[in-house]
């Protein structure tokens, strides 16, 4: 794989374009209005112009030109461009949810007769949108992603996209990227796959044959749990048909101030990740050292099933994975849970503040039994030793 490294290159006196300091920090801000160092919001629903002939042009290319902001607007089109400069992709679409993201991307490419083959235990909105297409003629497959033999058995003539989530959202198995993109090209099927996990700071999949990558925004590019958003990256044939086939009409719009605050939070990215990735990885070393955890789930760590694929996929990892409690009783994950002070209870996660979501408080009664125990962890950016000290307070009173 070719090193992507965050520090500033350079080749012929130019700055390596893939260079993601520079992506982050520099492309496509050369030019700000008045000098401006910070780029402006354009906070505006419409845009006017010279002239008939002008007008003329913009509702003739309203996928290219600033028309109206659910379409385009400056702001957001500069974060689409550098989103997309990060993901190896010609172009991205922002988006006003990351389930937004999900819907766009799938629902474009699908009409009724057609065939979806999803990972199990991906994101639980992806799940619901298979099941609200059933309504329009859309089937699905759900398969274990971590064997290609399923995902080959699954494919029928009808089949159209394959929706990866690499790892899966509670339980953190990862599937083979290449070896799955090559199976779904030699059957004319596309792939999608959410990167949310691992940002393109730690993986690029469109580098590993994926067509589609999509992003909630709410998560790490944002960074600081304060904004809702996603983005879909790809070919701009893609985008472009995307837009045309789903977002202009569907409305889902990425205002400016969102736009904004999501490049706030894009410019350290590159710093906040690896401080996620080693704060991580020193709980997930503690958790499965102590004995009241029956095992963790995280790819990044040596004891996991997956993890020299891990190495091969990922440059590093999140500071999301999962771990199980040696009990089944709900009253114990409880107990545990309001015991920690530091971590908050929450969903959602990729923000500065550590969270603690135990699988069980979620639609507790369909919960299966063995999963009860199942607790997910996002380690934020605090010091790594207060939130051992915490997680080990409260599971020394179970």
């Amino acid at each position: 794989m070719p090193d992507k490294s965050a520090t500033i290159r350079q080749t012929d006196n130019a700055v390596n374009p893939l260079d993601v300091s520079y992506i982050l920090h520099h492309m496509n801000e050369d030019a700000l209005p008045d000098h401006a160092v910070s780029p402006p919001i354009f906070q505006t629903s419409n845009f006017c112009f010279s002239s008939f002939a002008e007008l003329k042009a913009a509702l003739e290319d309203e996928v290219g030109s600033c028309l109206y902001t659910r379409g385009n607007n400056p702001t957001v089109n500069l974060v689409e461009s550098k989103i997309a400069a990060l993901e190896h992709g010609e172009k991205a679409k922002l988006l006003g949810a990351g389930v937004a993201a999900i819907s766009n991307a799938v629902m474009a490419f699908v009409r009724q007769g057609d065939h979806i083959i999803c990972v199990a235990d991906s994101y639980g909105w992806m799940q619901r949108l298979l099941i609200y297409l059933e309504r329009f003629g859309v089937s699905h497959t759900i398969v274990d992603g971590t064997r290609i033999e399923d995902i080959e058995r699954a494919i029928r003539p009808e089949s159209r996209i394959i929706y990866l989530e690499s790892p899966t959202s509670l339980t953190f198995f990862i599937q083979d990227i290449p070896a799955i993109t090559a199976i779904a090209k030699a059957h004319g099927i596309r792939t999608i796959m959410d990167n949310s996990w691992a940002t393109p700071i730690f993986c690029n999949p469109i580098d590993f044959g994926v067509d589609l990558v999509v992003h909630s925004l709410s998560k790490y590019f944002g960074g600081n749990s304060d904004i809702i958003g996603g983005v879909i990256i790809g070919t701009a044939e893609d985008i472009d048909h995307i837009v045309w086939q789903e977002s202009l009409q569907l409305g889902a719009v990425a205002d400016p101030i969102m736009a904004w605050l999501v490049m706030r939070g894009m410019r350290t990215l590159h710093i906040r990740m690896p401080v996620h990735y080693k704060s991580a990885l020193a709980v997930a070393q503690f958790l499965e050292n102590h004995p009241r955890v029956a095992g963790v789930n995280y790819p990044l760590l040596a004891s996991h099933p997956q993890h020299e694929l891990a190495q091969r996929l990922f440059r590093g990892g999140s500071g999301l994975f999962s771990f199980r409690l040696k009990t089944q009783s709900v009253e114990d994950v409880a107990r545990f849970v309001d015991s920690l002070s530091l971590f908050k209870r929450a969903v959602s996660w990729g923000g500065y503040e550590s969270l603690v979501f135990p699988e069980a408080a979620h639609y507790a009664r369909s919960v299966p039994v063995d999963r009860l125990n199942l607790i997910r962890l996002h380690i934020g950016l605090e010091d790594v030793s207060l939130l051992i000290q915490d997680l080990d307070r409260a599971l020394g009173r179970l």
